[in-house]
């Protein structure tokens, strides 16, 4: 005899059901949104992935379903067998995409119970704290902004399968346990078991592993790929994370800018948002320029301008200073901010010297007068030649920082977000993408002052700045680029170096010795031998481009089950102790006082 299933088949989706089900009979499965109870006539909203359908229990239909719903609530796990019927006219609910209709209880089943959620699940804008959310993530989960990202993220991950592969493009996998190779953050280490005293890393990104793809002449590949970095940690910051990890050979950066610019409509498309149309073009230095930042929000203007050629014999000290110290005097412009009382303007400067600015200057530009704590030095003459050159107009605010060029660029970078922060600057603005390159090749470390890679050391050099890279390495420019979409960048990639010698040359600028290169990369030179095929590539961020576009404020909204900002997570509590024994058994040892 056959057994009877202690689970009803489902045979059909609660957000499903529309006007054309009427006189259907179905049986729904689900969870429990809201209960109210009038007495005779219960009405359960029951929740499924697919939405949210009204049931109605009345005792006159069902006795049992009826007493069975008298002890249902919030969050308990229902089936519920029966006819879909029409709502009252008086009783439709606009705001559900199930409004029109609602299901008439004839068998009710609870497959489980739940305890009090220790939050509410029915609101869109979460009340609970966020360390309670995450202790609790497979309840927060439930929530519909959650689910609605993550099922945003799944179709722009399978767009993006379904476009590079119609490309030729391979999915190939990478190695998660790997070695050491430095490329610009702390390892994630985990000891090995089998070989006492070694370690293997977990990889940042699959760097060296894609470009030896290329070399093996698989010419086209891609991967969803997690990567892991022990960094410290902030809102767009995540300590495992997902990229989508592009590698081509025989390409120049027009090819690459050609191809994600597909795959960002086939995204934007995948999120139900209108393609944000022509993406701009920008360089490091002109993006640093005008906008103080190499990720620039351009959704707004407010751009940064120099002044320091006009400064020389006005008479203010602050001014003097910084340029014959080999700095500059920039400023920008906040529209009808003349308004601005002292402490705003006191909040502002100590806004910028957060930022490493020393100061900074104000210049208002009134009906009938123009205000500054400078005007003794500048005099009128002085501040309305600033005023003019900057472009402030009547009941415009100027403020300029007077510091060496890269703390004036990042202090009034800084300030223009605030600006357009405190004054809705961005509304209208919906979308600004944009391309960044001729980046440097090298920066220097502030810790130190050593010369480290500005991208990574496999990046490629352009060919006419070759002739600097021993004797001025800081004036080389990279063959590498920036994808920018309101002011954050959703990911980076170069043209990679595929000869040999160029690729030993950059170890050695980095003071590398060749022990260490070759400890190292030795493998990785050793197949740069072997007729290596100019390539390159790039890495999109995942999580940021989904949290950008789902509009939501943090990566942790848009990761399923995320890290605190110490890399901590509150569901499972690890990072966690090992037993002795599981120590022993990895060959490690406790410092004294851990």
């Amino acid at each position: 005899m056959p057994v009877e299933r202690l689970v009803p088949v489902r045979t059909a989706r609660c957000g499903a059901l529309t006007s054309s089900d009427i006189g259907r009979e179905v049986t729904l499965a689900g969870w429990v949104h809201r209960r109210r109870d009038h007495g005779n006539l219960i009405f359960i909203d029951l929740r499924d992935r697919s939405g949210i359908v009204q049931v109605v229990v009345r005792p006159e239909e069902s006795p049992e379903a009826h007493a069975s719903a008298g002890d249902v609530r919030s969050e308990f796990v229902l089936a519920v067998t029966g006819p879909v019927i029409a709502r009252d006219a008086a009783n439709l609910n606009p705001n559900l995409a199930t409004g029109q209709v609602e299901v008439v209880a004839k068998r009710l089943v609870v497959l489980n119970k739940s305890e009090l959620p220790p939050f509410p699940l029915d609101e869109q804008e979460a009340t609970a704290s966020e360390e309670l959310r995450l202790k609790y993530r497979f309840l927060d989960l439930r929530r519909a902004p959650l689910q609605k990202n993550l099922v945003i993220r799944h179709r722009i991950a399978l767009e993006t399968r379904k476009y590079l592969d119609e490309h030729g493009f391979l999915e190939l996998e990478t190695p998660i346990l790997t070695r050491s190779t430095p490329e610009g953050a702390r390892d994630y280490v985990v000891p090995s078991r089998v070989h006492p005293g070694t370690i293997y890393a977990l990889p940042q990104s699959p760097q060296i592993f894609k470009q030896l793809f290329m070399v093996a002449g698989f010419e086209k590949y891609f991967q969803i790929a997690r990567c892991f970095r022990d960094e410290d940690l902030r809102a767009d910051r995540q300590p495992e994370f997902t990229q989508i990890d592009i590698e081509a050979s025989f390409i120049e950066p027009e090819d690459i800018y050609t191809l994600v610019e597909g795959l960002m409509r086939k995204i934007f498309a995948a999120a139900e948002i209108p393609y944000p149309g022509a993406v701009g073009r920008i360089t490091y230095r002109e993006a640093i320029d005008r906008f103080g930042s190499d990720a620039p929000d351009m959704r707004f203007g407010v751009e940064i301008s120099d002044i320091t050629a006009m400064t020389p014999g006005m008479g203010f000290p602050v001014f003097d200073k910084a340029v014959t110290g080999g700095g500059v005097v920039r400023g920008i412009v906040a529209p009808g901010c003349a308004r601005y009382s002292r402490r705003e303007l006191d909040e502002l400067t100590d806004h910028a010297k957060r930022f490493g600015a020393q100061g900074l200057v104000y210049i208002k530009r009134g009906e009938t007068e123009i205000q500054s704590p400078a005007m003794k030095f500048l005099g009128e003459p002085g501040a309305r030649a600033i005023l003019d050159r900057l472009g402030a107009k009547v009941g415009d605010l100027a403020l300029i920082v007077a510091d060496a060029r890269t703390v004036a660029a990042k202090s009034l970078g800084a300030l223009r977000l605030e600006l357009a922060r405190r004054e809705n600057l961005r509304t209208g603005a919906t979308w600004a993408m944009t391309w960044v390159d001729e980046f440097p090749m090298f920066e220097l470390r502030p810790e130190d002052s050593s010369i480290t890679p500005c991208h990574h050391p496999f990046t490629s050099p352009v060919s006419e700045d070759l002739q600097y890279l021993e004797s001025d390495p800081l004036r080389v420019r990279a063959r590498a680029y920036d994808l920018v979409l309101n002011g954050w960048e959703l990911g980076g990639g170069s043209i990679r170096i595929h000869h040999e010698q160029t690729q030993r040359k950059i170890f050695t600028v980095l003071k590398m010795t060749p022990e260490q290169t070759e400890e190292k990369f030795g493998f990785f030179l050793r197949a740069l031998r072997f007729g290596a095929p100019p390539h390159g590539g790039i890495a999109l961020g995942l999580d940021r481009i989904v949290a950008l576009l789902t509009g939501s404020t943090s990566l942790r909204d848009v990761i399923a089950f995320p890290k605190t900002t110490s890399a901590a997570c509150l569901m499972t509590g690890s990072p966690s102790t090992f037993e002795p024994d599981q120590l022993d058994e990895l060959h490690l040892r406790l410092a004294e006082g851990v």
